[in-house]
């Protein structure tokens, strides 16, 4: 039995287990749905009223004094719970913690944020109280310290975050107290104490933070577009991304801290920013402290994990890797990846995936959720498919090797390394779409290669690497790759990303300046994606230095020399089976008549005219074979 099992075991409250009401399944931490809660069909159903449901604010006592006033900070939550709990119903909770309530912020009054998720106008703007009251839940919206109406100092990550969500926690399970606004006491003798976490970007990070310390009480989380690295939301491999400063989180404090932290912690929120700068890009103690993935032995909450494959804002970088240590550590899971941007897909698709979820861990209704496909992938066509597991167990790493230039522009990519080499001088004024156009034109700035049409489709499902031998002519130089989808010659989607600075090739930690005319070898990390290269396509590869708008230029790059025998790509991919060629195949010594059709080389062939001996894909545009397309 795993540690994690045990764990979770132990987690069962012992009355329940004494009185026969749990048994001990490895995928249940909670006993049966208390009395009142009505389940059909293995989901609770909406039979309270949220019109006439108890809405109340409380202030928990923490266990910090993170602006140093002597006193303990209390942490404000918003509660919405239905009305039969003031007659004795007891409900389990849904929380939804984040640092956006200080709307009185002055980027606000301003109207300079508009993103909903980072810009929630009120409490209750979202739909997690008209799902889960109903249903018979609790939900309540927690101000983390020095936002809102909360007491303290806001910790961009930091251990204050976590410690704010604790409290809340904590008071569910009897062990904080709080008071109302008059300072009368408040006890929450309607919680089961089984606690679910819900959020969007932040507060979906909260969630994954707080389910790292382990606490009693957190059945599970569901994260959306969040963060589990604050070092990779805001840094490539030693390079930022340009869309954050060194100084990105002391900003963030400034943005969204409220009144009084801003006077109260005027000190620790310019360490904040202390502290990041003296990080650089390069990855220390003050990223170390904001890194959820690295203790998940420790993680005794389930999770179901939602993300989109177009978000450029949380990269998906962050569920993949936190995705890789779930498994790793066998914390039960599951994963939703839409093919939206920065978004919450459940603000526009059904709830019950995220109802259902939350009604077997926090109420152990037995709904089969843990039986089916660990995996639902979002196409950009609209269709879904499901998988066992992920990545799905047909997936290999495929070698991808850097050919030479053909036609005088696009290199290849082969099954077998070749000798040679070609070079590229990096210019920071490049935009992505120049930079992925027309791949067969040799442009100076970037190399282009080119995999051959594809028969079959070719399913990427995980993260690509780039392991680049290269000669640069500066100490300094990034490295980056882009996976692009290639239709007719031209960029279809620009499917993964990756940038590496070069001085960070062997440690995050320290940066090793390049030695000029000096050979070294360094990996590119790309983003992990699940996305289909359809037959007739292409897979493509762009190696490049600076990038525009994607990260922080090197004004010291220049001229790179990529050794093409040692530097390769590795994909995770599936290859479907290629379709059956129902044609005869082409024959050289045969005979064809006008009309008569072949197959040859995964294609069909019609023939224009009488021919022999001249074979089909050679013979071009205005010549006998005409291609059908793939068969």
């Amino acid at each position: 039995m795993s540690a994690h099992t045990r764990r979770r075991r132990w987690a069962l409250t012992l009355a329940a287990v004494l009185s026969g009401t749990v048994a001990l399944a490895p995928d249940v931490a909670v006993a049966a749905p208390p009395p009142g809660i009505v389940v059909e069909n293995g989901a609770t159903q909406p039979v309270f009223s949220l019109a006439e449901a108890v809405r109340e604010t409380v202030h928990v006592r923490s266990d910090m004094d993170s602006d140093a006033d002597g006193l303990p900070d209390t942490i404000t939550a918003q509660v919405i719970r239905p009305q039969e709990t003031t007659s004795g119903l007891t409900v389990a909770s849904i929380v939804k913690a984040s640092p956006y309530w200080t709307v009185q912020s002055t980027a606000a009054r301003r109207g300079t944020v508009t993103d909903p998720i980072t810009d929630p106008a009120t409490h209750w703007s979202g739909w997690l109280d008209e799902y889960f009251v109903p249903r018979g839940y609790a939900v309540l919206e927690v101000e983390i310290a020095g936002t809102g109406t909360s007491e303290g100092c806001l910790s961009v990550g930091g251990a204050e975050d976590a410690r704010s969500v604790a409290a809340v926690i904590d008071w569910l399970n009897g062990r904080r107290t709080a008071t109302y606004g008059d300072g009368s006491p408040a006890t929450a003798t309607w919680s089961t104490g089984s606690v679910g976490m819900y959020g969007v970007s932040y507060d979906g990070t909260l969630a994954t933070q707080v389910a790292e310390t382990g606490i009693d009480g957190l059945r599970t989380i569901v994260p959306v577009g969040a963060i589990s690295s604050w070092y990779d939301y805001t840094r490539a491999q030693g390079i930022g991304y340009r869309s954050w400063s060194t100084r990105y989180m002391q900003g963030f404090t400034s943005r969204w801290g409220n009144s009084a932290s801003q006077l109260d912690c005027a000190a620790r929120y310019q360490g904040i920013g202390d502290g990041e700068t003296q990080a650089g890009w390069d990855h220390g103690p003050f990223f170390v402290a904001r890194d959820y993935r690295d203790a998940v032995d420790r993680v005794t909450a389930s999770v179901f994990l939602v993300h989109g494959q177009q978000d450029d804002n949380v990269k998906t970088t962050q569920w993949g890797r936190y995705w890789d240590q779930l498994s790793a550590h066998a914390v039960p899971r599951r994963v939703y990846l839409h093919d939206g941007a920065h978004v919450d897909p459940f603000s526009n698709e059904p709830r019950d995936p995220v109802g259902r979820w939350m009604d077997h861990w926090l109420y152990g209704i037995d709904n089969g959720v843990m039986d089916e496909p660990q995996a639902t992938v979002a196409r950009p066509d609209g269709t879904r498919v499901t998988e066992a597991t992920w990545p799905p167990t047909t997936t290999t790493q495929t070698s991808l090797h850097l050919g030479p230039a053909g036609n005088g522009g696009a290199g290849s990519l082969t099954g077998a390394p070749v000798t040679g080499s070609q070079q590229f001088t990096s210019s920071d004024t490049v935009a992505e779409a120049t930079m992925v156009a027309s791949p067969g034109t040799a442009q100076s700035y970037r190399l282009a290669y080119l995999g051959p049409t594809l028969s079959s489709a070719h399913r990427l499902s995980g993260a690509a690497r780039v392991e680049v031998t290269f000669t640069p002519a500066t100490a300094s130089t990034p490295l980056t790759a882009l996976l692009v989808h290639y239709t007719g010659g031209s960029s279809t989607r620009v499917v993964a990303r990756g940038s590496l600075d070069a001085k960070n090739r062997t440690s995050l930690t320290t940066a090793t300046p390049l030695t000029p005319g000096q050979q070294h070898t360094g990996t590119i990390l790309l983003e992990p994606k699940d996305y289909v290269f359809p037959a007739g396509s292409q897979i493509g590869l762009i190696l490049t230095g600076n990038l525009d708008a994607f990260v922080h230029p090197d004004d010291q790059a220049g001229q790179v020399t990529v050794a093409l025998g040692a530097s390769r790509a590795v994909l995770p991919l599936t290859v479907a089976p290629a379709p059956a060629c129902t044609a005869p195949a082409w024959q050289p010594t045969s005979i064809y008549q006008t009309g008569d059709v072949v197959s040859h080389g995964g294609h069909r062939w019609r023939a224009q005219w009488w021919t022999q001996n001249q074979e089909p894909g050679t013979t071009g545009q205005w010549g006998v074979w005409v291609d059908l397309g793939l068969c």
